[in-house]
């Protein structure tokens, strides 16, 4: 049996297919007569869009990921879907006027009227290379593409088996794209590991699609069955390596070459263990399987070694959605000690200790995402994210000491906020503007599938719609697009338009200052030195030489309410035995409230909730990461302050 998997676009460039690489691996480790190859056509694309048209790097970009919440990418492919170049052109332009630039808004129609001419090209390419089984993966801005692309192969070769898998595909999700859409025969719901096989087994009439969890397939007289889905999900011994061959030669012969570094993707976990516990209210990753489960680390460690030797890629994206804390002990240090100049990029909480964080450091992991959406303790607990604003921002001042770039989203609207929560973060934003600012400006929550939002209308949301953006992408009625779709529409919770704002205003601030802001300290012993550049602060050197400036600013190294700290400080003094008691009432707890309103003067302590904590990342490589943040800023085609309007923060890579 012949197999062949397809990489629509807009699936990342910089990146092989995770998705597509384990299910080449696992169709022909479990079916040795079966042959499986990935045919990649999002590099296709790239190579065949940039000889017609002014496309780019940042076009590409823009497409995959930046627009995802405005549905543009899925949209360009819509008129193949349809078989019209026009398609909903008029609907389109009215959604997203005032959303897109002009710019932006005639290379979609450009791109959208070209559309049923590379899918075309890509089904008879599909069909020149006679496969029996056709697999489309369908994740983020894909649906369509993969779609469409399913229909002219079916089109042009009826007896090719079209099969479609992925994200867009868990639950109620697939089972809507296989009623809706014919030329479609399978759909893998959930992991498709194991299920994929059992599919091509039941092609090869040694099995029947009946026994196969989560399927979706077409009975005698042609109704859409969808079996339940699994109810476990698989053991971590079961999640299989992928197999990335032909994406790095496919990548040197294309015009993509120019544009991106390539990077490897690995996967050490499924799940996430904080989730299981307390589901972050927003948060609709994970679909139908939360249960955190993680490779044993001796296998991680292989893995990621072996993908390095035999690719002689050194970048790599960790897509695992929270590290299993386990491997800053097995898996982190045998990196450290491999000698392989990794370069990794990885999600965390943003608890994690220092020296945690200098192992993370110093196994090559240069990117975190540590799932820092707002700096304030009364909105953490409205996610349900179990950290507080302080120890948000000793995250990102102890990312800076380590060396850690700090990859973060603002986020806002969350039911029951107030403007109150804001306003005390937004008047220290200016303190913070020495550390790493959020990717882009602060967003309102979309409503994803799968959340607590979502499943939970006690929780603030009602009575939702589908996104607006399948809605003029798709012929469907509501109540088909209510189970295709994976962001709706909801009613606007939270802060108003001003004090998001003025949220903004800060953060664009933020933005522009941060690669000329410093704030540092050096601890000498008798005496700490604290150097500041930033723009709202007029002092550039200050010393800290009193014993209770000494032991407060040292215990603000986590964050303290100033009882707490009064009461520490005027026992590490007594216990020090320092010569000469302190002044009488020195460190009580009035005393360091005004220590404490001081420092927040200068801009070196961070407060919220009662608690504070101290801003100055030791004076070690903030500089080399301000560099860093300077040479991609130069890079991107679109910085930040002129992307288009409504344009969301990037995703993570699928």
């Amino acid at each position: 049996m012949r197999v062949l998997l397809v990489n629509m676009p807009w699936s990342p460039i910089d990146v092989p297919s995770l998705a597509l690489g384990i299910l080449k691996r696992s169709a022909v480790e479990n079916r040795p007569a079966t042959s499986a190859e990935v045919y990649h056509a999002n590099l296709e694309y790239t190579d065949w869009i940039t000889e017609r048209t002014e496309f780019g790097k940042g076009d590409y970009e823009y497409y995959a990921l930046s627009s995802y919440f405005l549905g543009c990418g899925d949209w360009v492919f819509s008129s193949a879907l349809y078989d019209d170049p026009e398609w909903r052109t008029e609907e389109f332009t009215a959604a997203l006027r005032g959303k897109l630039s002009a710019s932006r808004m005639r290379m979609s129609h450009e791109l959208h009227r070209l559309a049923p001419e590379f899918v075309e090209r890509t089904a008879r390419e599909i069909v020149a290379r006679e496969p029996d089984v056709v697999g489309f993966c369908s994740t983020f801005q894909q649906n369509t593409a993969a779609l469409a692309a399913a229909k002219y192969v079916k089109r042009l070769a009826p007896h090719i088996t079209t099969v479609l898998g992925g994200a867009n595909c868990d639950a109620e999700q697939g089972h809507a794209a296989h009623r809706n859409f014919p030329f479609v025969d399978y759909v893998v719901r959930g992991e498709g590991e194991a299920a994929f096989p059992r599919l091509l087994a039941a092609l090869d009439d040694s099995g029947s699609p009946r026994a196969i969890p989560g399927l979706c397939w077409r009975d005698a007289e042609g109704t859409s069955v969808a079996n339940p889905m699994a109810t476990s999900p698989l053991p971590p011994a079961a999640i299989t390596s992928p197999d990335y061959s032909g994406y790095f030669e496919r990548l040197a012969a294309s015009a993509a070459r120019h544009w991106v570094e390539p990077k490897l993707v690995v996967e050490g976990a499924r799940g996430c263990w904080w989730g299981e516990k307390h589901h972050c209210t927003f948060c609709g990753l994970n679909g139908t399987f939360m249960e955190f489960r993680s490779k044993a680390p001796e296998r991680f460690y292989d893995e990621i070694m072996e993908l390095a030797r035999k690719h002689r890629v050194l970048d790599m994206y960790v897509v695992d959605n929270i590290l299993d804390m386990g491997y800053v002990r097995t898996v982190l240090p045998r990196i450290v000690d491999s000698g392989y100049d990794l370069r990794l990029h990885i999600e965390i909480k943003a608890n994690m200790r220092r020296s945690q964080l200098q192992t993370l450091a110093d196994a090559g992991m240069i990117y975190v995402q540590p799932g820092i959406e707002s700096l304030n303790s009364r909105v953490l607990d409205l996610m349900d994210k179990g950290v507080s604003g302080c120890q948000n921002v000793r995250m990102l001042r102890d990312g800076a000491e380590t060396g850690l770039a700090v990859s973060w989203n603002y986020l806002h609207g969350f039911p029951h906020e107030r403007d109150e929560d804001y306003t005390p973060v937004i008047e220290q934003l200016p303190a913070l503007e020495h550390l790493m600012p959020p990717v882009d400006l602060s967003a309102r929550i979309a409503i994803e599938r799968f959340s607590p939002y979502f499943n939970r209308p006690e929780l603030g949301y009602e009575k939702l719609r589908p996104d607006v953006h399948y809605r003029f992408t798709y012929d469907l009625p509501e109540s088909e697009l209510y189970d295709l779709a994976y962001v709706f529409e909801a009613p606007e919770r939270g802060i108003g338009e001003e004090t998001a704002g003025r949220l903004n205003d800060g953060i664009k601030a933020w933005h522009e200052a941060y690669p000329a802001s410093r704030l540092t300290h050096t601890d000498l012993g008798d005496r700490i030195v604290l150097v500041s550049r930033r723009r709202k602060f007029d002092w550039r050197v200050r010393e800290l030489t009193a014993p209770v400036e000494l032991a407060a600013f040292r215990l603000l190294d986590q964050p303290h309410h100033p009882a707490a700290l009064a009461r520490k400080v005027a026992g590490q003094l007594a216990s020090e035995g320092a010569e000469g008691p302190p002044q009488e009432g020195a460190a009580d707890e009035p005393a360091i409230r005004e220590l404490l309103e001081r420092w927040l003067e200068w801009g070196v302590v961070f407060t919220d909730a009662g608690q504070y904590v101290q801003l100055a990342p030791a004076a070690v490589n903030e500089d080399l990461l301000r560099l860093e943040f300077m040479r991609s800023t130069a890079a991107a085609t679109e910085p930040a302050a002129a992307q288009d309007p409504g344009e969301r923060p990037a995703l993570p890579v699928p």
